[in-house]
């Protein structure tokens, strides 16, 4: 897009945005970061990151047993054209 434009409406374009940036609001860092240290505290105690999820809450507990899928790669000799040729079976284990 900023390549199919002059270099006038690519500048007047940056003093738009400029002037946006000039009318938003500043504030100390050392008075946000008090805000944001105070949020985080009090939040702390519904942090699932924190706290844990109870096993019975959990959506991503296991449902019971499960198959683990396992590749073996094997070489069934030559193809066509002397290219090699390989299967790739799938054998389910407990």
């Amino acid at each position: 897009m900023a390549q199919d434009m002059t270099e006038k409406e690519l500048l007047k374009m940056e003093l738009d945005q400029l002037k946006k940036e000039v009318k938003t609001e500043r504030q100390m860092i050392s008075k946000t970061g008090k805000e944001l240290k105070e949020y985080i505290e009090s939040m702390a105690g519904e942090d699932p990151l924190i706290k844990g999820i109870p096993e019975d809450k959990n959506p991503f507990k296991e449902k019971g047993e499960y198959y683990e899928t396992i590749y073996f790669k094997l070489s069934w000799g030559r193809g066509p054209c002397n290219s090699p040729v390989s299967s790739t079976p799938m054998f389910n284990v407990l």
